[in-house]
């Protein structure tokens, strides 16, 4: 028997619903001016939705803070049959310890396969980005994973526990990183190439790094580790308003293109 998607763009709709008989769920409530008490009582509702295996959650643009965030991340953890998890936050005032708390708590999801997580325009710094990356390496059967943390102040101290992980993730075969408007750093840079250089799976990469510190020499690092994901065909990078001149971007194009394994390939400068 199929399973029936429900989809919900109301609060009080979904918390008055079956919930032990959700199974595919698409909840759309950006800009509903939930703050965190009403988090909380959509964390609860959540908890209670035992056999819930898809789950797309949009709560951008909300007054949601650490707690809001926290809840919701604790109730998720009750849901062990997730395999597809969707989570935006986007445009909210979520700090370094809602962050953090909130990727150990879906570490609890041992099935999850597919994971995207938004939260672009918070206020995470290096040491929420720091406990959500160290998270990431309980999530050992992940094949998709995407993060966007466009616009936060991550940099240097963090992001190298996000490669530790990465060099870990060997089922990884679709990776998407959104760092934009950091201080991500040439160093940073190398440093992702050589933690992706052990994901063997890696077919398709999307990296977008514009509005940071980067020059020529971190990406063209980036170019030759990523040489050795034999398995990669596809790659994207966004590297607008870093520290290239023409020339420099040229070379860096000429360089990737010499790669006889991508099918497709774009780079914006």
């Amino acid at each position: 028997m199929m399973q029936q998607k429900k989809y919900f763009d109301n609060l009080e709709d979904f918390l008055k619903s079956s919930l032990e008989q959700h199974s595919i769920l698409h909840i759309n409530l950006n800009k509903n001016y939930i703050d965190d008490a009403g988090a909380s009582n959509l964390g609860f509702a959540l908890s209670k939705c035992t056999n819930l295996s898809n789950l797309v959650l949009y709560l951008d643009g909300n007054q949601i803070c650490d707690q809001g965030v926290l809840n919701i991340g604790s109730a998720l953890g009750k849901c062990t049959n997730l395999s597809n998890l969707e989570l935006c936050f986007d445009e909210n005032y979520i700090g370094d310890q809602g962050t953090s708390g909130l990727g150990y708590a879906l570490a609890s999801c041992t099935s999850l396969l597919n994971l995207t997580l938004c939260l672009n325009y918070n206020q995470i710094g290096n040491e929420g980005s720091s406990g959500l990356f160290s998270a990431l390496v309980k999530y050992t059967n992940l094949s998709n994973l995407t993060l966007h943390l466009n616009g936060n102040y991550i940099g240097h101290d963090s992001t190298q526990d996000l490669f530790s992980v990465l060099a870990k993730c060997i089922n990884l075969s679709n990776l998407t990183l959104n760092f934009g408007y950091n201080y991500i750093c040439n160093e940073d840079v190398s440093g992702l190439g050589s933690a992706l250089a052990n994901c063997i799976n890696l077919s398709n990469l999307t990296l977008y790094l514009h509005y940071n510190q980067i020059s020529d020499v971190g990406v063209s690092r980036l170019g030759f580790a990523l040489a050795q994901c034999t398995n990669l065909q596809n790659l994207i990078l966004q590297l607008e308003c870093n520290r290239f001149n023409k020339s420099e971007e040229l070379k860096i194009k000429s360089k990737y293109l010499k790669s006889k394994r991508l099918v497709a390939f774009k780079i914006n400068f």
